[in-house]
């Protein structure tokens, strides 16, 4: 699929807040009394960040081929 330049940068700009927004969230449950009450959600942000990170990683390098 192409996607234009612009449609790169808000989907960028999208996934970089939904990024800061998981890792307020882990922070966040991390810092409860009982994290380990949390361990399901924190795996599931840690793989939902890292998918975010390397699709913003992807969208970077289509933005600097146009």
């Amino acid at each position: 699929m192409d996607f234009s330049r612009e449609e790169l940068t808000e989907a960028k700009r999208q996934i970089d807040s939904t990024l800061h927004k998981l890792r307020e969230t882990v922070k966040t449950l991390a810092a409860k009394e009982r994290p380990e009450r949390y361990r399901s959600q924190l795996t599931l942000a840690a793989r939902r960040i890292r998918a975010f990170e390397i699709a913003g990683c992807l969208i970077e390098e289509r933005l600097l081929e146009k």
